[in-house]
């Protein structure tokens, strides 16, 4: 039998019949892979809880025709204070759509995105506000985007090229980046950008999750809340897909 050991974080799951349950999971080797959890609706399933939604695990699964099957299950981190705080749980479900909405086919990046998944849901789990989970989702989507090949321009406009050094701005979902006033002009572009944003976008692509730096702490929730959707619309434009989770999101916003 061919067997094989990944690291893999449940993203989604679906009946195959009255026993057995289908895992969408991320893999740090394989990207997006599908297994079967057989026995797993069974009170004395060995795999149990370990096949909850966003629960990390090492696998052992033997590669199959059509779909491979899991065979042990060792968890590696079950965030289960994400499991406590329904804003949490919201936030973790809309980074596990963005990355099977962008997960086709990025195997040959799958161990970075893997890393960034599990690091961005660990620090959600023990966000002590609901400004620390966005600035977690908000360095999620920069560095995601990043890693697909979408960067977002901050520095330079996407007209003239040449670098905006005003305070205001435009941002362009379509073009997916900022325009400066006297190239705007001729575009009518409506979303204004101060520059206050903008070096905060720049410091939450730059920083890692653990760093707290003097934009974590000055940072307001609204204003961490503006800047998660202006990047949630530019991840729609490249998805092709709206995050549903987006919805209760904004819900969660008030």
């Amino acid at each position: 039998m061919n067997n094989y050991v990944t690291e893999a974080i449940n993203l989604k799951s679906y009946n195959l019949n009255d026993a057995d349950k289908i895992i969408v999971m991320y893999s740090r080797e394989n990207g997006l892979i599908k297994g079967v959890a057989k026995g797993i609706k069974k009170p004395k399933s060995k795999l149990g809880a370990r096949m909850d939604l966003l629960v990390a695990n090492s696998l052992q699964l033997i590669k199959g025709r059509s779909m491979d099957t899991i065979v042990q299950a060792q968890t590696v981190n079950h965030f289960r204070k994400t499991r406590e705080n329904m804003d949490k749980l919201i936030l973790s479900s809309y980074i596990s759509e963005v990355v099977m909405n962008f997960g086709e086919g990025s195997e040959s990046a799958s161990k970075e995105i893997y890393e960034l998944l599990y690091k961005a849901l660990a620090r959600i789990a023990e966000a002590k506000e609901k400004k620390d989970m966005l600035i977690a989702a908000i360095k999620f989507q920069l560095k995601m985007l990043l890693i697909m090949g979408f960067c977002v321009e901050l520095d330079t406009c996407l007209c003239c090229r040449e670098q905006v050094l005003d305070e205001e701005m435009y941002f362009s979902s379509s073009m997916g980046g900022i325009i400066c006033k006297e190239c705007n002009e001729h575009l009518g572009v409506r979303l204004k950008m101060h520059s206050k944003i903008r070096d905060f976008l720049q410091a939450m692509l730059q920083f890692d999750f653990n760093y707290e730096s003097d934009y974590d702490r000055k940072a307001t929730e609204k204003i961490c809340q503006v800047c998660f959707d202006l990047l949630d619309d530019y991840i729609k434009i490249h998805t092709n897909k709206r995050q549903k989770s987006v919805k209760l999101v904004h819900e969660m916003a008030g």
